[in-house]
């Protein structure tokens, strides 16, 4: 079938994006879903720092390739060999787990082998690829490539939700929730009066922070934005600071979510004796942090990396879905507007320079 997609020609174009234009808006080719896999029509798709990391070049991936890997849609075909039916909303996710290799094993502390190998080769987790260009091949996008009117996505790449969850809402849990949710919860582990702090309030630092509130912890909220920190104390931090201002408060979990050497090193400081760092930022591969590994030792603390909050969707997205319906969990309050697929550009200045948090394409 003709469908309309974002695909992104090069990585490491300059920004401005919206001059460099290294994402073009057309026409493609989507081929039927295969055996276990699903045709589904794009309701909203989220913009990510994740999607921002492969414009400018901080994590590359095979071109062309067509992009968005936060999203929510509804069934409206299925290959052979798949159980969810037609007309299932569904929340995408960009990490499928196939169940069977040992990573799967580890209740979400490691990604999936077959499924981080497909990413890496820009497939679906069955080493296909449906999208095509006049006759070109073009790469899948973490196994989604939701910034476009429809995707065929394997059925390991979906959760699905009732109808009574919003497009928007159920897009934001398949990745800015697992991933910030799921840092404080699988990874960080507070305990009962643990307090828990955020570094980094972009749209994965500040859904840890709604769901670290939700579930009745203090929360500090750090970012160099001042106007993040309004929201973040809107949102229930109890204190809300810039880096600087941050120098002497300590938390037993501390979720380092910026993407920083910096970031990090900020967590690190503030982390309690006996506490956990978990990092789930997403640096440049050459960005190096400085740490004392004496106060590792004499603290006895831990550092953690966290990939998409170490979840295993189909447990994590209903308990996010509960707490989102007993209104403990305003998912709304991240999402900064709503765009079209031509605006992809601009939208990606607009988050680069710190102005968004969830900007959603919706169709």
């Amino acid at each position: 079938m003709r469908i309309t997609g974002a695909v992104l020609e090069r990585c490491g174009a300059p920004p401005p994006f919206a001059e460099s234009t290294p994402i073009t808006v057309g026409e493609l080719d989507l081929d039927p879903p295969g055996p276990g896999e699903l045709l589904l029509r794009i309701e909203a798709a989220g913009l990510c720092h994740s999607d921002l990391s492969v414009v400018d070049g901080s994590r590359l991936r095979p071109t062309p390739m067509l992009l968005g890997h936060e999203a929510a849609g509804v069934v409206i075909g299925t290959g052979p060999g798949t159980a969810v039916a037609v007309g299932t909303r569904v929340v995408l996710t960009f990490l499928p787990r196939c169940g069977d290799c040992a990573a799967c094993a580890t209740d979400g502390r490691l990604p999936c082998s077959a499924g981080a190998a497909a990413n890496a080769a820009g497939t679906l987790v069955g080493g296909g690829i449906r999208l095509h260009r006049n006759g070109v091949p073009v790469r899948h996008h973490l196994g989604v490539s939701a910034f476009a009117t429809h995707a065929v996505v394997s059925a390991d790449s979906v959760v699905p939700v009732d109808d009574d969850v919003p497009p928007g809402i159920a897009a934001l849990l398949g990745c800015a929730v697992l991933t910030g949710g799921g840092a404080v919860v699988n990874a960080g582990r507070p305990g009962p009066g643990d307090t828990v702090a955020v570094v980094g309030l972009g749209g994965v630092g500040m859904a840890a922070l709604l769901v670290a509130a939700a579930l009745g912890h203090e929360v500090i909220g750090v970012d160099a934005v001042p106007a993040k920190l309004d929201l973040a104390r809107e949102l229930g931090a109890t204190t809300a600071c810039t880096p600087a201002e941050a120098t002497g408060l300590r938390a037993p979990v501390v979720v380092e979510a910026a993407g920083s050497a910096r970031a990090f090193e900020t967590a690190c400081a503030m982390t309690s004796p006996g506490g956990t760092t978990v990092t789930v930022g997403l640096p440049h591969p050459d960005a190096r942090a400085s740490i004392s590994p004496l106060g590792l030792t004499a603290e006895a603390r831990t550092i953690v990396g966290s990939y998409l909050g170490s979840a295993v969707p189909s447990r994590d997205i209903p308990r996010y879905v509960e707490l989102w319906r007993s209104g403990r969990l305003p998912l709304d309050r991240l999402i900064s507007g709503r765009i079209g697929l031509g605006e992809l550009p601009a939208a990606l200045d607009r988050l680069a320079a710190g102005e968004a948090l969830r900007q959603l394409v919706t169709f």
